[in-house]
């Protein structure tokens, strides 16, 4: 996803992005207002506002970040979106007391935000009664009021018992307290759905916004419950279990015309990148259709191979490569032993391993 956003930085060791679309909420603001016939201090106090609230929210993001970062956890980055922010963890904090701080942690940022500006807010009027629907108020009392109420909002919505909002890993974090994870992030989710379908309701009748993110909600929870099943699928097992034992190899002086002759074999799609025996990258399909197209068949494996992908041992967590290789975007991950590559794993193969044991379980059970 990060193709298609601008960095505008890294904080704390972690990088933020705003994705494309949002510009487009930008661009939206100024043609409205110009449209609307608003002055030039009117549009510039709606895009202060607009920053101000993401800015917020990537406030609220790092807390989730710190948090997840006391217990292990890494963050890979942070993408601003027009609905809101998404910090991609590396994994999910083994523990459901863990989870429910590192849930909690956004909206406390939130909290604090409010418990800092409603005092000025008081100091300056800007909460009276009297004046909160007048239209006397300057543009900073504005601001100041606009960013309250956000962030008010902000708590009271991610606080709704719903994937993927935090108010349902905070339900989910609870539950498995007292049940397994894969149970509670179902009883979970079917929560959250229920909630989707009262979001759809209300959008029937008040705002239709609402339905927007009803299938929003919807979807977070199905996916939230498949993974966590997923997750129980894997327990036990290790890298051996699902990885490619026959496989073959480029190397990293190789043409793409070598890696074109090796993939028109049909043998596989993605291939591991040795040098000198040694796992030195990894070349996907899409990455080298996308070299030839730049450089030819001359170009080099090397220079179009993806670097930065996981190398695992043998005997190393099955479910914890899995969410390493889907965190780093890699298509497949060499496996060694005593540093020789003995095996490949693929997000394909490990979704085959679960799909052939949930199969087996379900014809064991019904033999009982």
């Amino acid at each position: 996803m990060t193709r298609w956003a601008l960095k505008i930085g890294t904080f704390f060791g972690t990088a933020v992005y705003i994705h494309w679309t949002f510009l487009l909420l930008l661009v939206w603001i100024v043609g409205s207002g110009l449209f609307h016939g608003q002055t030039a201090a009117q549009i510039l106090h709606y895009l202060a506002v607009i920053s101000g609230v993401f800015v917020c929210v990537v406030l609220h993001e790092y807390g989730h970040i710190l948090a997840a970062r006391r217990f292990g956890v890494r963050t890979r980055d942070i993408i601003l979106l027009p609905i809101g922010g998404m910090a991609r963890m590396e994994r999910l904090p083994s523990k459901p007391w863990q989870e429910l701080i590192v849930a909690i942690a956004g909206p406390a940022v939130n909290v604090a935000i409010v418990a800092v500006l409603a005092p000025i807010a008081l100091v300056r009027g800007v909460l009276n009664p009297e004046t909160l629907n007048a239209q006397t108020l300057s543009q900073g009392s504005s601001i100041l009021l606009s960013l309250i109420s956000v962030n008010v909002a902000l708590i009271l919505f991610n606080m709704v018992p719903a994937f993927p909002m935090d108010g349902g890993r905070v339900l989910r974090a609870l539950l498995a307290m007292a049940m397994p994870y894969a149970k509670a992030t179902r009883a979970a989710a079917t929560v959250g759905q229920i909630a989707a379908l009262g979001f759809v309701a209300m959008g029937l009748f008040f705002n239709p916004m609402l339905i927007l993110i009803a299938v929003f909600v919807w979807i977070g929870a199905e996916s939230e419950a498949r993974m966590a099943e997923e997750r129980q699928g894997l327990a036990g097992l290790r890298v051996s279990d699902a990885m490619v034992t026959e496989f073959r190899a480029l190397a990293a002086n190789a043409t793409l015309d070598d890696a074109l002759a090796e993939l028109l074999r049909g043998a596989q799609p993605d291939f591991p990148v040795l040098e000198d025996g040694r796992v030195v990258g990894v070349l996907s399909r899409s990455q080298l259709l996308k070299a030839l197209a730049k450089d030819g068949k001359t170009g080099s494996v090397a220079a179009a191979m993806h670097a930065d992908c996981p190398v695992f041992r043998e005997n190393h967590t099955l479910a914890a490569a899995l969410d390493e290789l889907r965190a780093r975007g890699c298509p497949l991950a060499p496996v060694t032993r005593d540093g020789e590559i003995v095996g490949l794993l693929t997000v394909e193969n490990v979704a085959e391993l679960v799909m052939i044991r949930e199969i087996l379980t379900g014809r064991s059970e019904a033999k009982g």
